[in-house]
């Protein structure tokens, strides 16, 4: 299965240093639905489409990119500055955040299942991880590959001898 992830830091134009992970999953394309519509319109998606698993929200560059890319595409109704389109057989789809800190794109593997790959912000990797997009495990498996600007944890004594090591 491939699962990988790495940490970045980086610095936005505000000068503000701000940190993001490089995303390299498997990911269900329901679960990727649903992370996309948590980010967005989740406040005020009518619960028809959101009941609905062939429609997505998608937006226009100027807002942040949305954009899926299916076999057949109609939009069906548009609230705000987010389109909500039916499609059917989804090949991949684009997503980037308001911000630009967050860049990804899923693509289309095999039945319901494609990579998700490219860089999200801690705020996306929380909407990941709630919608479920990211396994628990994909946090945990990567939580020992820190950075230089992050140290690990140290650990607590565990004997008195060694909480008295440094007197």
């Amino acid at each position: 299965m491939l699962e990988r992830g790495s940490l970045v830091l980086v610095r936005w134009e505000n000068g503000v240093e701000g940190k993001l992970v490089n995303i390299d999953s498997v990911c269900d394309l329901d679960r990727f639905r649903r992370f996309m519509i948590m980010s967005t319109c989740q406040s005020y998606i009518p619960i028809e489409l959101d009941n609905d698993d062939t429609i997505y929200p998608e937006r226009s560059s100027e807002n942040g990119t949305m954009y899926v890319e299916a076999e057949d595409k109609e939009t069906v109704h548009q609230i705000r500055d987010i389109r909500f389109a039916r499609v059917s057989n989804v090949l991949g789809i684009i997503y980037n955040s308001k911000s630009g800190r967050t860049q990804l794109k899923w693509r289309h593997l095999k039945g319901r299942v494609g990579r998700l790959s490219g860089e999200a912000s801690p705020n996306t990797l929380v909407n990941l991880f709630a919608s479920e997009a990211l396994p628990e495990s994909y946090a945990i498996a990567n939580r020992g590959s820190q950075t230089e600007a992050e140290p690990a944890e140290e650990h607590p004594p565990t004997t008195i001898s060694e909480a008295f090591a440094d007197t």
